[in-house]
């Protein structure tokens, strides 16, 4: 087997011929390590494995945080957080329409909280705009 000549020159092809190698009692360890080590990994996993009744409320919840923080405990914004959660939800599940709500969602907690407390910061409004267009695409593709 191959290794890599440092650490930083590690592949998926690395860690795909490690895992050759395990037995399925070492995977399923290995996926338990993965699954307790962030609540990402858990979304992801639900959302795979379609173990919600709604898989999307996690990524909506993220997208509200981010876009429509809460002000009197000193939260921040944060576009690029809020559309992670859309790209999060494409790499475990893809679904055409759930991106497309995601994208409502997004929309709708950005307006909210612009309407809110009058924010009007440019890259949030751009941001918005470019959600927007994008969540168009998708509709008029469909």
């Amino acid at each position: 087997m191959n290794k890599p000549k440092s650490k930083s020159q590690a592949a998926w092809s690395h860690v795909k011929a490690k895992l050759a190698v395990l037995d399925h009692s070492a995977v399923l360890g290995l996926l338990h390590d993965l699954y307790n080590a962030s609540k990402d990994n858990q979304a992801f996993l639900h959302a795979r494995f379609g173990l919600r009744e709604d898989v999307l409320a996690p990524y909506k919840r993220t997208i509200s945080r981010w876009l429509c923080p809460d002000v009197l405990r000193n939260q921040d914004v944060s576009v690029s957080k809020a559309k992670q959660a859309i790209s999060d939800y494409k790499k475990a599940v893809g679904e055409p329409a759930g991106v497309a709500e995601l994208m409502v969602s997004y929309c709708e907690q950005a307006v909210c909280f612009c309407q809110d407390v009058g924010y009007q910061e440019e890259g949030y409004v751009n941001g918005l705009v470019r959600m927007f267009e994008q969540g168009r695409q998708i509709g008029c593709n469909a």
